[in-house]
């Protein structure tokens, strides 16, 4: 909301030294936050001129200017070059004389120009900044305005204000107009406050008929409440905003239009009253309020044809819909240059029907603003009869006794309130006179009874509906500088929980191993869902969304790599084609007959029972924890006699072991299949004979989707399962002091054979001797039989109490042979 300072010094005292800085200092004491401050950006010398002379001037360019003398209250006239056509000799214009500078910046200086040195500018409304349009110079007359020649034209037409901005709550709509800002202001300073409202004089109106009849209220309120209607005949329509006028819409933000609509903007932005004119001439019949009719189309004041909801407030005449109630006027009635009969509108819609057709339609509108917000339903008649009085003192027209006054005038219902309510809620000590003075000063209505407040609130308020409310004002009202900072003592804690605590090592262990961290949103498609599963690859039944933000991202993922391909295509469509991230989140595993009981909550701001909470609690699908990492592009880039090293399985797999080694596990790797990953390329990663986990390098096609190259690792692991299997008490090896044996063994099995399952074989076989095993081979070709492998191991032995002998070593790892034998037929390799 933009505030002109003189415009709000009619309706609160002003100090004579009042500057923005210290009106936003006090409208910030009562809660508004700051924006900016306007001005017109100029500087003088800016003043009146009387045109003496014209000589039009023909030039080469087809262009012809005006060579003109200009009497600016100087000893001696000034030549001025002017291209505008507007103006005649006699004419009282605005001169920019050297030295100024216009909005842009744009400086004034005597130069030489059409073979005339021009000693300054005739000045357009356009260049000075109060309007757009550029139709020609301004022109004093055309304001209603006879200045002295040499008068500053920057004092005459208010170029010498500024604006304050602020920003205003969607709860204290109120605030948008010059009425409410002078109110808060008052509040603040305790400045004498002056209702503007309060200065309208009443005018009686009736006969001009209205009908309101909502067929299909909102939650049970009728689309509209008070409809006040006033007529003005005989209007000139070619009257000019007056200077002030279109100076102080333009400090506000509007720019001005004609003055009808000019006065309908300036009462809105005073008062707070959007207000609408019609064309008398144009209104068949009366007035109506209703919904409209299906199929329904009604062509707006922008030209466009636009198809009604039948949810949608319109405002209708004998012959159908004339306006969008709240949010836009229609083109069959609107005031035109050939309009001389009034007819003024205020009235007070409902403000979600209206918040709802705005959006619907597109059509945000400072009326729209205001109404979603809330309306004082007994300024509508003050807001009315002012923009009569605007219309016969500015337009000439003549105010008639033809109208309307349908005002809503149910009482507010009373608020009740302890009178040390407000001490309880924000821990200060107010006084009794401090909370009902406050409450009065606001304009509530205050009766008091023992130590029990019966508060009805100003009809300006909707937004205070109950004792919180009242005592959020009372608070702002004092100051909130009376509220104490006091720093709140940390109750004691048992700090991280184990799950906690495990989920910050995978992360650091995954960054420590050079892994970006990532955070992205759980919602995916269905397309999506489908061709990411999850671990188990089986897929499931979905959590779908009611209300998406996306109506195609419309699920809560199952599995975390989809988010993670994502983010590997954004990057690589950026160039950055080495990519190693890893997330972990939580997935949602619903059950085939899962629903959300949502149906028994509590509508509105009532809290639900712990009956309630604790079915809502139960009623959601499992949620676990997923690490999930993804790894393409090169491991190590290409540099002076280094080849460059692409990501695969093999680094997938070291990221799984990363992560169990953080928990404390140990994983065992499977071969398997999985719908999201390359076939012959994909491991199940098992803790205890349970799958926790996948790793594989992902699918071809859907890599060549996400515009990825062919080989993506990925590796995704159930972090709750891993946690739940780990020990509680971490172990740590000692460092041995005897010397370890180390032997190598080839192992030929059937190519089916999981390795895995050998290297099980093997570790059991070789004994407690054994230390360490890994498999380092896996040998298909020549001296290996078709439909065999070759199975290399890594072997260290050691004993914790002795140096091994070579044959303590040969005889547990020939303990390994036979073992690997009896269970898949391994032999040893020649």
């Amino acid at each position: 909301m933009r505030v002109p300072l003189r415009w709000l010094g009619e309706s609160v005292d002003l100090p004579e030294d009042v500057t923005p800085e210290r009106v936003h200092a006090a409208l910030v004491s009562v809660g508004f936050e700051e924006e900016d401050v306007h001005t017109y950006d100029l500087t003088g010398p800016i003043v009146v001129g009387r045109v003496l002379s014209l000589e039009p001037e023909p030039q080469k360019n087809g262009k012809t200017i005006n060579w003109c003398q200009v009497d600016v209250g100087e000893p001696e006239p000034r030549g001025i070059v002017c291209g505008a056509h507007n103006f005649v000799a006699g004419d009282l214009v605005v001169v920019t004389l050297p030295g100024a500078v216009l909005p842009g910046p744009f400086p004034i200086a005597a130069r030489k120009t059409y073979g005339h040195v021009s000693d300054g500018m005739i000045a357009s409304a356009r260049e000075l900044g109060l309007g757009d349009e550029h139709d020609g110079i301004l022109r004093f007359a055309d304001l209603g305005m006879e200045p002295e020649a040499g008068a500053d034209a920057i004092a005459l037409l208010g170029l010498d204000d500024a604006a304050v901005e602020i920003n205003v709550t969607p709860d204290r709509g109120y605030a948008l107009s010059m009425r409410g800002v002078a109110r808060e202001y008052a509040h603040a300073t305790g400045a004498s406050f002056h209702d503007p409202a309060a200065r309208v004089a009443p005018r009686d109106a009736d006969g001009f008929s209205v009908t309101i009849d909502d067929r299909a209220p909102i939650r049970g309120r009728q689309g509209a409440t008070t409809f006040v209607t006033r007529v003005v005949r005989g209007i000139d329509p070619t009257v000019k905003t007056p200077a002030w006028m279109v100076s102080r819409l333009a400090l506000a933000g509007v720019r001005s239009i004609s003055l009808p609509v000019d006065i309908t903007n300036y009462v809105m932005f005073e008062l707070g009253q959007p207000l609408h004119g019609y064309d008398l001439a144009k209104v068949v019949g009366g007035l109506g309020v209703r919904r409209a009719a299906a199929g329904e189309t009604l062509v707006t004041l922008d030209d466009v044809t636009r198809k009604l909801d039948p949810e949608d407030l319109v405002i209708t005449d004998s012959d159908g819909p004339v306006g969008l109630a709240g949010v836009m006027g229609g083109a069959r009635t609107e005031i035109s240059a050939t309009t001389t009969d009034v007819l003024i509108e205020a009235a007070v819609f409902d403000q979600v029907s209206i918040a709802r057709t705005a959006r619907r339609h597109k059509l945000p509108s400072e009326a729209s603003r205001r109404f979603e917000r809330g309306v004082d339903p007994l300024v509508s008649e003050a807001a009315a009869n002012r923009a009569v009085e605007l219309l016969v003192e500015l337009a000439g027209g003549t105010a008639d006794a033809l109208g309307s006054t349908v005002v809503d005038t149910t009482p507010r219902p009373a608020v009740a309130m302890r009178i040390g309510r407000p001490a309880e809620l924000i821990g200060v000590e107010y006084t009794d006179a401090e909370v009902v003075d406050t409450l009065r000063a606001i304009g509530a209505t205050v009766d008091v009874d023992g130590g029990l407040l019966s508060v009805t609130p100003p009809t300006w308020r909707p937004d205070l509906v109950d004792d919180t409310t009242l005592v959020e004002e009372i608070a702002r009202i004092v100051g909130y500088g009376r509220i104490p900072s006091v720093l709140p003592v940390a109750p004691p804690g048992r700090g991280l929980t184990g799950h906690q605590r495990a989920r910050r090592r995978v992360a650091d262990a995954l960054a420590a191993a050079g892994l970006v961290e990532v955070v992205t949103a759980p919602f995916v498609s269905a397309a999506t869902q489908a061709a990411y599963p999850g671990i188990d690859g089986d897929g499931g039944p979905s959590v779908v969304l009611a209300n998406a933000l996306d109506s195609e991202q419309n699920r809560l993922r199952r599995s975390g790599l989809p988010a993670l391909v994502d983010v590997a295509r954004r990057n690589v469509s950026r160039g950055l084609v080495d990519v190693a991230v890893y997330e972990t989140s939580r997935v949602f595993l619903p059950a085939t007959d899962h629903e959300l009981g949502t149906a028994d909550v509590p509508a509105g701001a009532s809290l639900p029972d712990r009956a309630t909470l604790a079915a809502l609690d139960a009623s959601l699908p499992p949620q676990p924890f997923h690490v999930s990492a993804l790894l393409t592009g090169s491991r190590v880039l290409k540099q002076p006699g280094v080849a460059a090293e692409p990501y695969g399985i093999a680094d997938a797999l070291d990221v799984a072991r990363e992560i169990a080694w953080a928990v404390g596990v140990e994983l065992t790797v499977a071969q398997t299949t999985h719908p999201s990953l390359h076939p012959g390329r994909a491991a199940s990663l098992l803790v205890g004979g349970a799958v926790v986990g996948v790793v594989g390098e992902l699918l071809p096609e859907l890599s060549d989707a996400a515009v990825l190259p062919r080989v993506v690792a990925v590796v995704e692991l159930d972090l709750d399962a891993l946690v739940a299997a780990a020990p509680e008490l971490v172990s740590v090896a000692p460092i041995e002091s005897y010397p370890a044996a180390t032997q190598d063994l080839s192992l030929v099995v059937d190519a089916g054979v999981p390795a895995g399952d050998v290297l099980d074989a093997v570790r059991t076989g070789a004994g407690e001797l054994l230390e360490y095993a890994r498999l380092v081979d896996d040998y298909r070709g020549t001296g290996v039989d078709e439909g065999q492998k070759s199975l290399t191991f890594a072997l260290r032995f050691r004993a914790t109490d002795r140096t091994l002998t070579a044959a303590e070593a040969s005889e547990a790892r020939d303990g390994a042979v036979r073992r690997a034998g009896e269970r898949f037929g391994a032999t040893l390799r020649d």
